[in-house]
């Protein structure tokens, strides 16, 4: 991930319940993405944590009480309000979700929350029985019609015993959210971006299969670097063992066809599409229905040619902006443009494969992306994300 918090101001509300100390680690995840962090707890918070563990997490004075002597000259409710550029309330109470849903300002929290034009995102953690009991539903329904977000509790074993909907959602989880809603570029909203990422399989036998070595994190980072600048987001991914993204239309396959028809499935909707799957170009001439038996020295496999999604889509194209990725071991440039041409492309992305430390499954790419008039930008070593960051700079730029 960028440092994207540089100069933002995220208010954390924590209210009294059992998941109170695992927003410690929020204050923590945030403060280290550069986000300045201060913290208000309710009377009931610091029975669970202690003020000063959060003091210390967030390097900033605690707020607790209304009526506490001030710090400075400053009225706390207000000063905070509008220092706040997001208000996230972790873990969210069926109670301070009630307060908040009915007007109610009575303590430090609500107040500030009542009087900021910040977004605000609760992060609900209650009893199962409480999160379902449909007064609580309905209060988070009537907020979300004012506009305030909600991060959906993870399902499991509680506190209590029992087990459901009601755990507090994963720390990491939750941070990603807060960098995405206070992400600096907002300029890809109300447009579609479709991006395939990862390996396609093809079947030998009910045992065997070919495939790559496509890790799937460049076209995971494109999808997540889309979704923070505002685009509604279609990620088709072949199998990978990276954690799904938030906020995005997500399509698991597995095969080439798979992948084609879930793209075709989508493609004329699109404003942008972005091909860095690594799609396998070949198949098994004919599928074993049966365990091949290694009765022999050699094995001779017969190999047919696969379908060619991406110029199949540059057949297609109409007003699409659509963006090709070319691994390549030799002649780099030259093999990318011939592709650019060949597949009727705007952009195609180049990044040699057999750097050390830039090749499959690095969370490092370097690459050359060539334009269809001819002009390029070569990237040095940098991370996939500010890849995909870059990559989206240039096409913001041209649409």
């Amino acid at each position: 991930m960028l440092n994207t918090g540089e100069g933002k101001n995220v208010v954390i509300g924590v209210t009294g319940g059992i998941a109170a100390y695992k927003a410690l680690d929020v204050v923590s995840r945030l403060k280290k993405r550069g986000f300045d962090v201060n913290v208000i707890m309710t009377r009931s918070a610091v029975k669970f944590v202690s003020p000063l563990s959060f003091q210390t997490m967030s390097q900033n004075i605690v707020n607790v009480d209304m009526f506490d002597e001030p710090k400075s000259w400053e009225i706390q409710h207000i000063s905070l309000a509008k220092k706040a550029d997001l208000i996230a309330v972790v873990p969210a109470t069926a109670n301070i979700i009630g307060k908040v849903s009915n007007g109610i300002a009575d303590d430090l929290l609500t107040t500030t929350i009542m009087a900021s034009r910040a977004p605000v995102v609760f992060a609900p953690a209650m009893n199962t029985n409480m999160y379902e009991n449909p007064i609580l539903q309905d209060n988070i329904n009537k907020l979300m019609k004012f506009g305030y977000e909600f991060i959906k509790p993870a399902s499991g074993r509680l506190a209590c015993g029992d087990s459901g909907a009601g755990k507090l959602q994963d720390t990491n989880f939750i941070t990603q959210v807060i960098e995405s809603m206070l992400y600096d570029k907002k300029d890809l909203k109300g447009k579609k971006v479709l991006v395939t990422a990862g390996p396609t399989m093809e079947d030998i036998d009910p045992v065997r299969y070919i495939t790559n070595r496509s890790s799937g994190k460049m076209g995971y980072s494109i999808a997540e670097e889309a979704r923070d600048r505002g685009a509604e987001v279609t990620l088709v991914s072949g199998p990978t063992s990276l954690e799904m993204p938030f906020g995005v239309q997500f399509v698991g396959v597995r095969t080439n066809e798979e992948m084609l028809n879930a793209v075709l499935e989508k493609f004329d909707k699109q404003d942008i599409v972005i091909k860095a799957a690594a799609v396998s170009d070949y198949k098994p001439k004919a599928y074993s229905q049966k365990k091949i038996k290694k009765n022999e020295d050699e094995l001779s496999l017969p190999m047919i040619k696969d379908i060619d999604i991406l110029k199949e889509l540059g057949k297609l194209k109409d007003n699409q902006i659509l963006v090709g990725f070319a691994a390549e071991s030799n002649d780099l440039i030259k093999n990318a443009a011939k592709k650019l041409e060949n597949k009727n492309l705007d952009y195609i992305v180049a990044n040699n494969i057999t750097g050390e430390d830039t090749g499959f499954a690095s969370d490092n790419n370097k690459v050359t992306i060539i334009f269809r008039d001819g002009d390029k930008v070569d990237l040095n070593k940098m991370t996939k994300r500010e890849v995909a960051r870059k990559l989206f700079d240039i096409l913001t730029s041209r649409l």
